[in-house]
């Protein structure tokens, strides 16, 4: 009897299923009150422990407009940077005779600096693709070409003979280019005459053109008499034969570098040539 009491009561294994399930119960009665409260938090715009909102950007209707303001603004920054660069060039070319009879190495640095700025904002990037921009009459107004020493002296071109405009004339319908280098003699009371060299040229690359010589002459007939002697070395001087390369182009002036590592600068030029 005594053992009866002192001996532990053990559950009826009936209960304990019974109170497992009901403690379960509790806790997802508890934790989806718990994911219900922080839902209305969030909805209401309260931030519960542990969770930061996450704000999405919003869309700036003005901010395409900007950029497009912003695109027009850099033109005329770019237009006036380009004409800065063109004014500078001319007053370095200033009273150097379009350096066919030499320039002095720093100024021809500069020069050659200031092409390599222009070359590299070069509004016609496809010249032979765009050849209505390269068409016409243009003027030589500088050239890395040089006659110096016993060249200038064989072909008078010291006291006896001076040198004029330098043209060229490029038909692009007929792939024909004339180029024309005027002279003036003053042992021949001041007579005028002039270098005519003939050429053809096909393209080569979007930048690029390949040229051949086709013919030449000197008139008038007098003029023609002085230079024969030496007409192989005056024809050397300004055969355009081989490649050139059209490195910057625009309504006005125009830029090319040919196989010989010849620099080229030319301005437009209203002049009408036969």
């Amino acid at each position: 009897m005594a053992d009866k009491f002192l001996q532990p009561t053990t559950p009826c294994p009936q209960v304990l299923p019974r109170m497992f399930c009901t403690i379960q119960k509790m806790m997802s009665y508890r934790a989806v009150t718990a994911t219900h409260l922080r839902i209305r938090s969030i909805r209401s715009g309260e931030c519960p422990s542990g969770i930061r909102p996450i704000k999405v950007a919003e869309h700036n209707p003005g901010l395409v407009g900007d950029k497009r303001e912003l695109q027009e603004e850099k033109k005329p920054s770019n237009l006036n940077a380009l004409h800065q660069l063109k004014t500078d060039m001319y007053k370095a070319l200033n009273g150097i005779n379009r350096g066919i009879f030499g320039v002095p190495s720093t100024k021809k640095f500069k020069i050659e600096g200031l092409v390599k700025l222009l070359e590299s904002q070069n509004p016609t990037p496809d010249p032979t693709l765009n050849l209505d921009k390269v068409g016409g009459c243009w003027k030589l107004v500088y050239s890395t070409i040089t006659i110096l020493g016993s060249k200038r002296t064989k072909l008078g071109l010291r006291d006896f003979i001076s040198l004029g405009d330098f043209l060229q004339t490029i038909d692009v319908q007929k792939s024909k280019a004339v180029n024309v280098i005027k002279f003036n003699a003053k042992g021949l009371n001041f007579l005028n005459g002039k270098l005519t060299i003939e050429a053809s040229f096909k393209i080569a690359s979007k930048s690029k053109v390949d040229i051949t010589y086709d013919s030449s002459t000197v008139t008038p007939d007098q003029l023609m008499n002085m230079f024969q002697k030496n007409y192989d070395l005056l024809l050397a001087i300004f055969n355009p034969e081989g490649w050139l390369e059209i490195t910057y182009v625009d309504d006005n002036l125009r830029i090319g570098r040919d196989d010989k590592g010849n620099i080229f600068i030319l301005e437009r030029s209203e002049e009408e040539m036969p």
